[in-house]
């Protein structure tokens, strides 16, 4: 069955200054929550997660696709992109990671930004009010620093023992005085090809 989703929330944030100097274009953060039952609440230890996950991730992306679209305006507008889940205390972090780690939720985001970068994520388990952090990337240039960039937020009621927190974020430009250049700087000092995925 579906994802039963007992709510949804939307963040927006705008930084305007920062370390005391006025941005020079604000930076605009948004996170798209879900917060649905765990599908395996209950069941003890299940072997194969694939029914729950393709019943529940699909419907998913769909959603926290849309909510980061009406508020950005369009899928070109976001720069920065990114994916988390919290599982709540009963459940295992393999249920969190089953439904955000899986090309029928990721890929409704990925296609509607025009994506090539991966989406970046945190998956752990923990109870109400546990920080979701989302961390962002470049969604079209993984080395791109100015867009490392985190949500961090908390929900006080969620998640319950028996549910999961699935989160979408999305930023509308980077670090507002990013000042710390980007990877390929550091390869090429460090002699290494600067198509090299194994540097940091």
């Amino acid at each position: 069955m579906p994802a039963q989703i007992r709510k949804t929330l939307l963040h927006v944030e705008e930084t305007l200054i920062e370390g005391g100097k006025a941005a020079p274009t604000p930076l605009k953060m948004i996170a798209a929550i879900a917060v649905i039952k765990n599908p395996w609440a209950g069941q003890g230890f299940v072997d194969d997660l694939r029914p729950g996950i393709l019943d529940c991730a699909p419907g998913l992306g769909e959603l926290l696709t849309k909510m980061i679209l009406d508020q950005a305006g369009s899928g070109n507008a976001v720069e920065g992109y990114g994916k988390a889940a919290i599982v709540g205390l009963n459940g295992e972090v393999e249920h969190a990671s089953g439904i955000i780690h899986t090309l029928r939720f990721g890929n409704h985001y990925r296609e509607a930004v025009g994506a090539k970068s991966y989406l970046s994520f945190t998956n752990i388990r923990g109870g109400a009010n546990t920080a979701l952090q989302i961390p962002l990337m470049d969604k079209n240039d993984a080395g791109r620093r100015s867009h490392y960039l985190t949500i961090h937020l908390a929900i006080p009621d969620a998640p319950a023992d028996d549910e999961i927190v699935v989160a979408l974020g999305a930023s509308i430009g980077g670090r507002p005085h990013h000042r710390i250049g980007d990877r390929y700087q550091d390869l090429k000092e460090l002699g290494h090809d600067v198509d090299n995925p194994a540097s940091v």
